[in-house]
């Protein structure tokens, strides 16, 4: 066997290990029941939901919100929100079900962490009070859409691609082709639109005109203490503070006992730790990022 064949085999194995543990991994985050914990022992119940993350999809927090929702022992919920936002729709399903839980008569109060920024913000829009630390980031009301353009690159290296469309803007956006004054027409009322939406949304929910709204939605973030100022939050507090505001509204009398759900490890996670983490970032990253967000960019992201 010549040594090109023994290196073509041992990529080949190589590529077949990585996409085999990549395809475990995936199949054991499918078929891994949530199950609940208790992080706080007490009394009457406080379900805690956290948002710890930017906001790729919906699914697994609208489906806490929905299961606490409908549990009658539950008599609050805590939504600990740290994220600096994401993707349009996906912020727009769980700000629906915070309403909803909210509109049904069980209390959800948000705790602001480090960061609730523009779609952080907006999920925190339907809750029953808003809580955030004084040095808490939050605000950034507005939107952003980003594409990457390779056609300087493609130049450089001799690469050229062909594209053939049904119309003039079934291609917008394309990395492959730089923009031109139709296509920032066609976006500028896109994100209209989209801007639109959280600006009514934050309008009706923290009873603010319109004009006073748009004042501040131009993308900037405030503190915590500069949100209780212009109206956009209720209260400063900590998490703590939270779950006591939680616990009033709910009724609770005395020490409420918090829990929250966990997914046991599944045996690749324990195996590869942190590792395993990363290929679901990097998956989402790549994968899942919308184009068009509800996100606040700070430098390091």
């Amino acid at each position: 066997m010549s040594k090109t064949t023994k290196w073509i085999l041992g990529i080949a194995v190589a590529f077949f290990i990585f996409f085999g543990f990549f395809a475990l991994t995936m199949l054991s985050w499918m078929f891994s029941d949530p199950e609940e914990e208790t992080i706080s022992p007490g009394g009457e119940k406080i379900a805690m939901i956290e948002l710890i993350e930017p906001i790729m999809s919906s699914e697994s927090t609208v489906q806490q919100f929905k299961k606490y929702r409908e549990n009658r022992s539950v008599k609050a919920i805590v939504f600990r929100v740290e994220s600096p936002g994401g993707g349009v729709a996906a912020s727009q399903e769980i700000y629906e079900e915070v309403k909803k839980t909210r509109d049904s008569g069980k209390p959800v109060v948000v705790s602001m962490g480090s960061v609730a920024a523009s779609g952080g913000y907006y999920v925190s829009c339907g809750a029953s009070r808003i809580v955030a630390n004084p040095g808490t980031l939050t605000g950034s009301i507005g939107v952003i859409f980003q594409f990457l353009q390779v056609t300087d690159l493609m130049k450089k290296i001799g690469v050229d691609q062909a594209t053939f469309k049904s119309g003039k803007l079934k291609d917008a956006g394309s990395p492959f082709r730089k923009t031109n004054t139709d296509d920032e027409k066609y976006f500028d009322g896109l994100i209209a639109d989209v801007y639109d939406q959280f600006v009514n949304v934050v309008s009706t929910e923290r009873k603010l005109d319109v004009k006073y709204v748009k004042r501040f939605a131009d993308g900037r973030v405030f503190t915590g203490r500069q949100a209780k100022e212009y109206g956009f939050i209720d209260t400063l507090g900590t998490f703590e503070d939270a779950v006591a505001i939680a616990a009033k509204l709910g009724g609770i009398e005395g020490k409420p006992r918090i829990v929250k759900e966990y997914r046991r490890k599944s045996f690749l996670e324990r195996v590869l730790g942190e590792a395993v983490t990363d290929v679901a970032k990097l998956r989402d990253e790549f994968l899942h990022q919308p184009i068009i967000q509800y996100r606040f960019t700070a430098p390091n992201q």
